[in-house]
């Protein structure tokens, strides 16, 4: 019997040993997410998104999380359903693109109405300013944590014959990308037609469109300054997009990954916005061909905003696009928009 006890207790501290292994394997063992992400084939998500998931997320949490991340619009789910199901959980990371999304909840709008933000230094205050309201709006009604805020470039008119403002669009045939830039030209006197970002060049060339909407980069890209003369440098709107976490599982996470992944957000949010503003002027450099330009250079005239355009941006702000928004909205939308924007921008809301 003395002979066996120190067997039998070397064997089960060996199984003891065996068991401590296991469990430190498993502690050691990732967490895995799923992530889907923005637009596929443009910067932000080649250059920005899928390296931070697949490269960065692994360094900041020191191996605790990995990810793999799908875009948006490869992910066989439907873009305007997108808050909701990160809102039952069914997505447990993913990004909503505001435009999207609007029809589910109009108050996602304030950030980027049409005519809202002319320039990327008024987004960001606008996205300042009403980031703490949509913090509190995705967690309470919608579970969702709210962990970053991105833009993609600013969308700008191209035309195929000369204007120097808003005022000269009156009569013409406008490819836009969203019903509230539609609206826009229509209290220009201008005739909205929609068309896929594909189609804008064929459309502008046969005269199907005398003027286009979009990004000024991939207006480049598409080879929109070979049939355009003109380009305005006002932003019409952007292409505001949120990245949110089921809360449900944000709070399943380890306290030290979370913190990891928000740091890392904070500094992919910014890489983010720092590439938008970039290709906003490489995109205006490129069209009118400025030597800074590093891709194909166009030779269109530059329209900047004037003085009777600024003052006609700011009319239709206020008559037009936001009693509209209001009227989807609510009126507790005005106040809302009164208590967190009307300061900054100079324009407060009515509800009618």
């Amino acid at each position: 019997m003395p002979g066996r006890l120190p067997r039998l207790m070397r064997g089960l501290c060996g199984a003891a040993l065996l068991t401590l292994c296991a469990m430190a394997a498993q502690a050691q063992e990732p967490a895995r997410l799923r992530v889907i992400g923005g637009l596929a084939g443009v910067s932000q998500f080649l250059r920005y998104e899928e390296p931070f998931w697949r490269d960065r997320l692994p360094e900041i949490t020191q191996g605790r999380a990995v990810a793999e991340i799908t875009p948006s619009d490869r992910s066989g789910l439907k873009p305007d359903e997108m808050l909701s199901l990160l809102q039952r959980g069914t997505v447990p990371f993913g990004t909503i693109l505001l435009a999207q999304a609007a029809a589910e909840e109009p108050e996602f709008q304030a950030l980027d109405l049409p005519l809202q933000n002319p320039d990327i230094g008024t987004l960001r205050r606008t996205v300042q300013l009403y980031r703490p309201h949509l913090q509190r709006l995705l967690a309470e009604r919608y579970g969702v944590e709210l962990l970053a805020i991105y833009t993609y470039p600013a969308q700008v008119t191209w035309c195929r014959r000369p204007f120097t403002g808003l005022a000269d669009l009156a009569g013409r045939r406008i490819r836009t990308s969203s019903l509230g830039q539609g609206e826009v030209f229509e209290a220009l006197g201008a005739t909205p037609v929609s068309i896929p970002f594909a189609g804008i060049v064929p459309a502008m060339r046969k005269g199907r469109v005398e003027c286009a909407v979009t990004g000024a980069l991939s207006g480049n890209a598409i080879g929109l300054q070979e049939v355009a003369t003109h380009i305005q440098d006002m932003a019409l709107s952007w292409g505001v997009s949120m990245f949110g976490a089921n809360r449900e599982a944000w709070n399943a996470l380890p306290e030290a990954v979370r913190t990891g992944i928000r740091r890392g957000l904070g500094e992919l949010e910014d890489a983010i916005w720092k590439g938008a503003e970039g290709e906003t002027v490489e995109g205006m450099r490129c069209a009118t061909g400025a030597p800074e330009c590093t891709g194909p250079r166009g030779r269109l005239t530059p329209v900047p905003m004037t003085p009777e355009d600024a003052a006609r941006r700011r009319g239709l702000l206020l008559w037009m696009v936001l009693p509209r928004w209001i009227d989807r909205c609510g009126p507790d939308c005005a106040t809302i928009w009164n208590s967190t924007l009307a300061s900054d921008l100079g324009v407060r809301a009515h509800a009618r």
